[in-house]
């Protein structure tokens, strides 16, 4: 049936509406919601139902009628079976405003909020701009490495990845022709690549199933070093069970150095750290730039990619996270005005916020006090918080896609600080989050749209809230 493409929505898919007296479509209502990949807005297209629920149906473009002006031919072979990328088919230009645009409908329906100001956008180079990848590894009936297809978990083989860094790329090619030559080993069902910043050096993370034999591991991550001398380490781990990750091989480094303007961080096999190589000293800089005071809290940091460059004009860094490979990570990264903290955020901000009184001048100590620490005011690494100190004078928050979720929004707003910037991965959760922000006085200041992840839906957004 004829479809006009109305919009792009967060995930990648085009927006129209079925019409009335369709056929293939249950009850002929007009106005019922269709979603179809790799479409532009605009576009009138020729499609086919390929699924259909009671509040909308999904689709499949099979002839492109009217294409939109923006539309160009994806340059990589695998664009539209592989379910990695989502926007190839449209310019780069194009690709900023269409992300530009999710984010405002974003929060302007779930967060009621009108900006005030300007997205100012951080684009990206659009292409081998990933300094980490994830790959499928299938050793039966015959060796295979690529992505799962769109909409699928059905692997598909790939020989390059034109959003991956050139040294990833290398791997690639190096591990498909180990793989091809007989050496891969039987239990090893996933693939990390992580370069350092410069692109020169290799982690390699193999996650194992829990047949997979040590030795076996061994051996192939010894001859995959032995035959590309940029891989610095590689990193075995088995399948979580019971949500614990048991380490299985290590051969070589264990970690890499990521240099960026502001420092060198150690980032070990397993441990988060931001994908856009281009991007990195960008985002820091948005986050940081221009912040100064007695103390700053950074929660979900990771190995410290913010706290480090706070704590240039921050006197006392508090810095949580409840991994246990990024928190021994921050704790190497931070200077000697910061305290890692290895707890979940929501943890530490209802301790925070459950000893704080209602008198300002006690928050400092509470603060302090949250933490069990055995002398009041104690920061750690011989920093002492001063009795004087009030409460943070900025709180960063990174959080994975789930968001804050309303508790953590709600103690984040108890805990008054001036100034809260959240660095978001979903405009979607980003938007639920800064309702109770906005009802406990917080508005926003900035809005940066930091494009780290060129031709995909997703969008990196940074806000700064104040009040």
């Amino acid at each position: 049936m004829p479809l006009t493409i109305e919009k792009l929505i967060y995930g990648g898919d085009g927006l129209a509406r079925l019409p009335a007296g369709s056929s293939g479509h249950k009850d002929g209502g007009r106005g019922k919601a269709v979603f179809i990949p790799f479409v532009l807005t605009g576009e009138k297209i020729e499609a086919a139902i390929a699924e259909e629920k009671p509040g909308f149906a999904r689709a499949h473009a099979t002839a492109i009628l009217e294409p939109s002006p923006h539309r160009v031919p994806p340059p990589c072979p695998y664009f539209a079976r592989c379910g990695g990328c989502h926007y190839q088919h449209a310019t780069y230009e194009h690709q900023l405003e269409i992300k530009t645009e999710i984010l405002r409908e974003n929060l302007r329906r779930i967060a009621k909020l009108e900006l005030a100001c300007e997205i100012q956008l951080h684009p990206s180079p659009p292409w081998n701009y990933r300094n980490r990848s994830r790959l499928q590894v299938r050793t039966r009936p015959a060796f295979a490495l690529g992505y799962f297809k769109f909409a699928s978990h059905e692997l598909l083989p790939v020989e390059e990845c034109p959003i991956s860094s050139p040294l990833i790329n290398r791997g690639i090619a190096t591990l498909s022709q180990a793989g091809r030559a007989g050496k891969a080993v039987e239990g090893v069902r996933e693939v990390e690549f992580f370069a350092n910043a410069d692109d020169t050096k290799l982690l390699v993370e193999f996650l194992c199933a829990p047949e997979a034999r040590r030795a076996a591991v061994r051996a192939w991550a010894e001859e995959l070093c032995a035959s590309m001398p940029e891989i610095a380490g590689v990193a075995a781990f088995r399948e979580p069970q019971k949500g614990v990750q048991e380490p299985l091989v290590t051969v070589g480094d264990s970690a890499l150095t990521y240099q960026t303007k502001t420092a060198a961080y150690r980032v070990s096999a397993g441990a988060f750290f931001q994908t856009n190589r281009f991007l990195t000293d960008d985002l820091v800089k948005i986050v940081t730039a221009g912040r100064s005071g007695d103390l700053a809290l950074d929660l979900y940091a990771g190995v410290g990619l913010f706290s480090t460059a706070l704590a240039c004009d921050i006197r006392h860094i508090i810095s949580v996270e409840t991994s246990q490979t990024a928190a021994a990570d921050l704790k190497y990264n931070l200077p000697a005005s910061g305290k890692a903290v290895q707890t979940a955020a929501e943890q530490y901000l209802d301790e925070c916020t459950s000893r704080v009184s209602p008198s300002r001048a006690n928050a400092g100590n509470s603060l302090a006090e949250s933490r069990g620490d055995d002398t009041k005011g104690q920061v750690g690494n011989g920093a002492v918080l001063p009795h004087s100190l009030h409460q943070p004078d900025l709180i960063v928050v990174d959080p994975p896609r789930s968001g804050l979720g309303d508790r953590v929004a709600r103690a984040l707003a108890r805990v008054n600080a001036p100034r809260i910037t959240y660095v978001s991965c979903d405009p979607a959760t980003l938007a639920r989050d800064l309702v109770p922000l906005q009802a406990a006085g917080y508005r926003v200041e900035q809005v940066h749209l930091v494009d780290l992840f060129p031709q995909t839906y997703h969008l990196e957004t940074v806000m700064h809230l104040v009040r």
